[in-house]
């Protein structure tokens, strides 16, 4: 089945620099879309960042400019590059995957990871 990994969450001070990755794994042939989200303590999931498979990224108005989106179609994986991280970047961060096809199926639905835990703290 259809699984999401995300790796390289942790503690860094503010003003750090983070890489977050996310495989996707199950015979999957194409990802129309990838992303990140995040939740923090207290505060709905909001979006981060997204990519499609021709590299068209998305960004939140509060990481433009510090996080950068990437993926490698052919690994099925997505990153996140987080630079000149703030406290207000504290969540747990979630990858998305919509539009999954795989050897048996096409999947429109979304697909999560379970998360990583930013901490962004001095």
């Amino acid at each position: 089945q259809v699984q999401l990994v995300e790796s390289g969450g942790g503690l860094v001070q503010p003003g750090g620099s983070l890489r977050l990755s996310c495989a996707a794994s199950g015979s999957i042939f194409s990802i129309n879309a990838m992303g990140w989200y995040r939740q923090a303590p207290g505060k709905q999931r909001e979006l981060v960042a997204t990519i499609t498979t021709g590299g068209i990224t998305n960004y939140a108005d509060s990481v433009m400019g510090r996080f950068t989106c990437s993926r490698d179609n052919a690994k099925n994986t997505v990153y996140l590059q987080m630079n000149s991280l703030k406290p207000e970047d504290t969540a747990v961060y979630y990858c998305h995957a919509i539009g999954i096809a795989t050897a048996t199926k096409f999947y429109g639905m979304d697909f999560w990871g379970k998360g990583t835990l930013v901490t962004v703290s001095s």
